[in-house]
């Protein structure tokens, strides 16, 4: 329901994770016995959990590692892994320079040329460790790296930008037409990212099989203070998951929603799942994992803009591998480790059986759910008063 917020002008109130509760269902089922299984098109994977195209998030190893633990993680085909036959020294350079430099030294390194070879050669390396690959890249480059990525062998391919819309008006240069691209994909291909119900059924409807939801949630994004521009993940989610059933009733085509950025903990990503995501991708819960490349650092992918960049470089730390980080056992009291553990529990709880039933699980506005009897953890700054 709209509010006025000044004369002749109203506005939608939306919500984030925060501000929401889920409650606990009349039956409980053993976290052991959920399932949590996600598919696209005829791929399975039993861990509903992306890693991010981030250049301190994933990269040939890290992809490999997740991918084997039954997760997914997406390669950034715009980033220093296709720039550089040795990513590992740009990557050095990022992390070990002075903050105050970062986005210079970001910027001077993107600029090095994107090479096709290392294209292929990463997707190889990836599919050489037998498990499923996804690289990711930006509309200008999608039909030059889509080709190239079939070819090497790639399972699935996203096409991501700050915010994508079917249709993009342009005279420098000619828009990629989203409809004529996947007819010639014939591998899954990932939309995003996009955060209103309109902006999602008309991207589905050029024949996406998932779309990523966000805009400037993630930790390391500053898309939101740089253009003002964002919806709230909670309220995201829903309206994009209210396009998908309605898109799925009038089609009978099942476009997965994917929540992309903002949670920060187990408790986030259930939420998520709640309103009704069907995986979520995540970044830098996974790059505090020993595995990632970014040794505990990463960045936003709209950081190396050469004129306006949105994001910035932020440590979280490194505080476990990532089967720890994904199955256990947690060594931290944040919610930041065994998420797997975290979404099966909250599943047992809730009584769904299910992704799908979790999706209908009731959702109470309750900002106080952060704060309520937490006094002793606020003051300590221990729990959930962690930052």
């Amino acid at each position: 329901m709209a509010e006025w917020i000044g004369i002749g002008r109203r506005a939608r109130r939306c919500y984030g994770f925060d501000e929401i509760a889920l409650v606990p269902g009349t039956i409980s089922v053993n976290p052991a016995e959920v399932d949590t299984l996600w598919s696209l098109r005829e791929l399975e994977f039993k861990v509903p959990f992306i890693a991010s195209a981030m250049d301190g998030v994933v990269d040939v190893s890290f992809a490999s590692a997740m991918g084997k633990l039954g997760g997914l993680a997406v390669l950034n085909l715009d980033g220093v892994q296709a720039r550089y036959e040795h990513p590992e020294e740009a990557i050095a350079q990022i992390i070990e320079g002075d903050v105050e430099q970062t986005t210079n030294i970001v910027q001077r390194l993107y600029k090095e040329p994107i090479k096709e070879p290392l294209v292929s050669k990463r997707i190889e390396e990836i599919k050489q460790a037998k498990v499923p690959c996804a690289v990711s890249t930006i509309p200008q480059n999608a039909e030059r790296f889509g080709a190239i990525a079939q070819e090497a062998g790639a399972d699935i391919f996203v096409v991501q930008s700050t915010v994508t819309t079917a249709r993009h008006i342009a005279k420098a240069y000619q828009p990629l037409d989203f409809g004529k691209f996947l007819k010639t994909m014939k591998i899954p291909v990932m939309l995003g990212n996009c955060v209103t119900y309109e902006q999602g059924l008309e991207l589905m409807e050029t024949g996406a099989d998932a779309l990523l939801v966000g805009v400037g949630p993630g930790a390391a994004c500053t898309t939101r203070g740089v253009l003002g521009v964002g919806v709230p993940q909670v309220t995201a989610t829903v309206d994009l998951a209210a396009a998908r059933d309605f898109y799925y009733k009038k089609t009978g085509r099942y476009v997965s929603i994917v929540t992309d950025g903002g949670m920060r903990n187990g408790g986030d990503i259930c939420k998520a799942f709640a309103c009704g995501s069907d995986a979520v991708m995540v970044g830098s819960a996974f790059a505090k994992a020993k595995e990632a490349p970014g040794g505990g650092y990463h960045w936003g992918m709209a950081y190396p803009h050469s004129s306006l960049p949105r994001g910035t470089r932020i440590y979280v730390g490194t505080t476990g591998t990532l089967e720890q980080i994904l199955f256990g056992p947690a060594l931290t009291d944040d919610g930041s480790q065994n998420l797997m553990g975290a979404l099966t529990t909250c599943m047992g709880t809730i009584g769904a059986k299910t992704i799908k039933e979790l999706q209908f699980t009731e959702i109470i506005i309750a900002p106080s759910i952060q704060t309520e009897g937490k006094i002793f953890q606020q003051v300590q700054r221990v729990g959930m008063a962690r930052k």
